[in-house]
């Protein structure tokens, strides 16, 4: 596996470790297709584990798209195996969100939690992402995704840096927040 960084030369990855990622029983989906909770914001690493992932469900994964503020780096281009898969960056896609697209134009929307989110936070907003019945949009799990005692009943409702499309986070800074600590997403109109 390697990965490509625009025009640099090729370097090796090492080998990718298991995504942790909850999909969607069925692609009945409303929403969203499941959840994927990244350890880093290094997509070289996270992202050949998560397609290999989804090519086990959903056959081979030809194009990623991501936010361009969200991520450490950037290449246009991943070898997972066999296959090169495109990714593309963009400033209006929602950073709780990245969308991949199948080999048979099938597009597969995940949550992304942050990674420094608490564990109980995390799982509860992948398991609501997965949920057939789910009807939220991605930034409005990971605001009422539970933490501390509320993480266990899975009951939280307090506002958390909801992340807005164009990239940046609209609650305030007072809030007390597990996604406090997520790397800032400015977009270039903010500017």
């Amino acid at each position: 596996m390697s990965v490509t960084a625009g025009r640099a030369a090729t370097t090796r990855a090492s080998a990718p470790s298991a995504p942790r990622l909850v999909l969607a029983p069925t692609r009945d989906r409303t929403v969203l297709d499941g959840g994927w909770w990244p350890r880093s914001w290094d997509p070289a690493t996270e992202l050949p584990g998560l397609v290999l992932a989804l090519s086990e469900r959903h056959g081979r994964i030809r194009h990623i798209m991501l936010n361009i503020h969200a991520w450490d780096s950037r290449f246009r281009r991943l070898t997972v195996g066999p296959d090169v898969v495109r990714i593309g960056w963009f400033d209006t896609l929602d950073p709780a969100v990245l969308v991949a697209t199948t080999g048979r134009d099938v597009q597969v929307d995940l949550l992304v939690v942050p990674p420094a989110t608490p564990r109980a936070a995390a799982e509860w907003a992948m398991a609501t992402a997965a949920d057939p019945t789910n009807l939220r949009r991605a930034p409005d799990i990971l605001a009422s995704a539970p933490v501390g005692p509320q993480a266990a009943a899975a009951t939280g409702s307090d506002a958390y840096a909801v992340w807005d499309n164009e990239g940046g986070s609209t609650a305030s800074s007072a809030t007390t927040s597990p996604y406090a600590s997520t790397r800032s997403c400015t977009s270039a109109s903010a500017r």
